[in-house]
């Protein structure tokens, strides 16, 4: 038996989603600032930009979450490596050697609470369900997910192409029935959703955050030839093709 006190009850702590076993609390201030550094702390909060921490009932569901992002655990909290078998053990290997993800993410079971270390990007609480199952994510987005969840690798259909446009061959793809939980260098208010049927999306440029398993996606020249690619001053630009959900951050990571 346990209680947690001034924490989520806190008056400067709001809760901004949940979903499944987990919730997303945000600090309104940052109270524990040094004179020298109350004017930055004041613009940051003026521009949202503000520390987030994801909190986990154990007891709802097994959570799979990135190496390292554990700050504490009360209760009968349990980690375990996820791991297998031999056999899973190499797939995991592979698959972090390839998509730049840690080969091993610990699983936490039991009944009490998980908090994860607090963080200035913003959180996204994702039904892999509303993205018919499969959601294949750009890198570095990973934080946690219930561990009824999948993953996979995803390769681009074409090797060539990817090369020359300087993305990754592989891509951490996600599958199943669960919540999944990102970190995203923009808020969810300001990414695009956009529905594809039968339809081609073209993005110059790494933009697209997250997108669904069933669309082919392959880096092209933005023309039909190299002439026309040059002539339209784009070159190469990343191509999603089929049925399927697209979500784009307004500008690129780093770019104001």
């Amino acid at each position: 038996m346990y209680t947690i006190n001034n924490f989520t009850n806190n008056d400067d702590i709001k809760t901004l989603d949940f979903k499944g076993a987990f919730t997303v609390i945000e600090y309104q201030r940052d109270l524990s600032v040094s004179p020298s550094y109350a004017a930055t702390a004041y613009y940051c909060n003026q521009m949202n930009v503000r520390k987030r921490q994801v909190v986990v009932d154990v007891a709802k569901s097994n959570v799979t979450v990135q190496a390292g992002a554990m700050q504490w655990t009360v209760g009968n909290v349990n980690a375990t490596t996820g791991v297998k078998g031999v056999g899973d053990l190499f797939g995991k290997a592979l698959r972090g050697s390839v998509t730049g993800e840690s080969a091993i993410k610990p699983e936490y079971t039991g009944n009490g609470t998980l908090v994860l270390e607090p963080t200035y990007k913003h959180i996204l609480l994702v039904d892999v369900a509303d993205w018919n199952g499969s959601i294949v994510l750009d890198d570095g987005l990973f934080l946690a997910c219930e561990s009824t969840l999948q993953h996979k690798t995803v390769m681009r259909s074409n090797f060539s192409s990817a090369v020359a446009g300087g993305e990754g061959l592989f891509n951490l793809g996600i599958q199943g029935k669960g919540i999944l939980c990102l970190e995203s260098e923009c808020p969810a208010e300001e990414l695009i959703e956009i529905k594809l049927e039968n339809d081609v999306l073209k993005v110059d440029g790494n933009m697209a955050i997250a997108w669904s398993g069933s669309l082919d996606f392959t880096v092209e020249r933005s023309g039909k030839s190299l002439i026309g690619s040059a002539a339209s001053g784009e070159g190469l630009v990343n191509v999603y093709r089929g049925t399927g959900k697209v979500l784009l951050a307004p500008v690129r990571a780093g770019i104001a």
